[in-house]
């Protein structure tokens, strides 16, 4: 999630207000304590912001990436470790990076921005990647943040150039007889050739191993991997997918992303470009990627259309919401905030809104693209790929609820937008992080602000 500068003195409180949160017997809660301070932590000025914030949900040990640092902190803001990353010589320009190539551009002294930082459980390590040498990561223990590796050998060690801290997100999927598998969704910055812009990668359980961050298969034709085409960008020169969020739920991994697009507004003949909000989906098991599918989602309120993806967070629906949306209490929901409008990715409008989505919704509207399109119905539809006319192509057989894709009718995309439902909006303040959980039976949701304010 991408946050000014005062949302972090709120994030950084998150934790401790999630667990001093106080509840009478009756399920009221009570005011807070009118002089208890809040508990705040702040680094070195010189590190400029703070970029994520992971908390251990077995330890309450928060870790937090910075610019040039990971620091370890105790469930109430004390620090107990911290980790250098940075500065290191560097230059931006060097492709391939100058460790697995010699580079003739000039280097200089370059910050490490963290882009993302994973706790994995299995191995007790922090996977903290970081914006130097192209996006390269390390392994740190989760004691004590010692380095227990740093693989950079390999083309394939580099996730992406891009210097921005919300640029990538990873999603681990875990496994109890085999290595995990780490699924990386990154911003390319128009170097597709360098960067695939989804891929799966090995997480093998020696941090030094040669094949850590892998790809979990390559072969001459076909890799777990989606890499966007180069003459996508003489149609848009500055496209890039951004992906603000990530996730695990039954047998699929999803992205929820911000994408540009080329459309044709009602009576013009001119094409304009807007941004699209999608959520990417794939088969935790689909080694060749052919169950990559994208359908765009979006939310309306009084005849306003919000449809640029701020945040978004995975919680249940809980026995209360669940009975209202026709759904079960563990049925898998998708807190969502959205600016207003589709013109403006940089620069949102503050009108934003809190949607929300049953994700068993949005999967049956998938199912039912895959089963139109094997019947040979439409197009690909997938403007990003240059396959917006390609047919789809016919195909005898049965489509369920877990269908991982052929070498056909892949990747897809879904030309109907899905629509959340809108629960709150806020025309002033901004929201720009969610985070949602159930207690009680109740649905609880946080909202942060631009502004830096904590709604609940």
């Amino acid at each position: 999630v991408i946050m000014s500068p005062a949302m972090w003195k709120w994030t950084c409180l998150l934790s401790h207000l999630l667990l001093s949160t106080t509840v009478s017997p009756l399920g009221r809660q009570q005011p807070p304590h009118p002089k208890r301070p809040f508990i705040t932590f702040t680094g070195e000025q010189a590190e400029g912001n703070f970029n994520h914030l992971v908390v251990d949900e077995r330890t309450g040990h928060i870790y937090l990436g910075a610019v040039n640092r990971i620091y370890k902190l105790s469930s109430d803001l004390k620090v107990l470790v911290t980790h250098e990353t940075g500065p290191d010589d560097d230059n931006p320009k060097c492709y391939p990076p100058r460790i697995v190539q010699t580079c003739n551009e000039p280097l200089t002294p370059t910050n490490n921005i963290n882009k993302m930082l994973l706790i994995d459980y299995k191995e007790n390590r922090l996977i903290a990647c970081g914006s130097l040498y192209q996006g390269i990561c390390k392994l740190l223990r989760l004691d004590d943040l010692f380095k227990l590796g740093e693989p950079f050998h390999k083309k394939e060690h580099y996730l992406s150039g891009v210097n921005e801290s919300g640029s990538v997100f990873g999603v681990i999927v875990s496994y109890s007889n085999m290595d995990d598998k780490l699924f990386i969704a990154t911003a390319v910055d128009g170097k597709p050739e360098y960067f695939p812009t989804i891929s799966s990668r090995k997480l093998t359980k020696n941090s030094e191993a040669d094949g850590m961050f892998a790809y979990v298969f390559h072969d001459e034709f076909v890799a777990s991997m989606i890499k966007i085409p180069s003459d996508t960008f003489t149609i848009i020169p500055d496209f890039d997918i951004y992906y603000i969020y990530g996730f695990s739920s039954g047998n699929f991994v999803y992205f929820l992303t911000l994408q540009p697009e080329m459309i044709s507004p009602p009576g013009s003949t001119t094409k304009e470009q807007v941004y699209t909000s999608k959520l990417v989906r794939l088969c935790k098991e689909d080694t060749a990627f052919n169950s990559y599918v994208e359908v765009p989602i979006g939310c309306e309120k009084n005849g306003v259309e919000y449809r640029l993806l701020q945040a978004a967070y995975l919680s249940k629906a809980g026995a209360i919401l669940a009975r209202s949306l026709g759904v079960g209490p563990e049925d898998d929901i998708l807190f969502t905030v959205f600016s207003k409008g589709q013109k403006r990715k940089m620069k949102s409008l503050d009108e934003s809104a809190l949607c929300i989505f049953v994700l068993k919704n949005i999967n049956d509207r998938i199912k039912d693209r895959l089963q139109s399109c094997y019947r040979g119905e439409g197009t690909l539809d997938l403007a990003w790929l240059k396959v917006k006319d390609i047919p789809c192509s016919s195909a005898l057989l049965t489509i369920d609820d877990n269908f991982c894709g052929l070498d056909m009718n892949a990747p897809l995309g879904v030309s109907s937008m899905v629509r959340g439902l809108p629960i709150f909006t806020e025309d002033g303040d901004r929201m720009t992080s969610v985070i949602a959980y159930v207690y009680k039976n109740h649905s609880l949701a946080f909202v942060g602000t631009k502004s830096g304010k904590l709604k609940k």
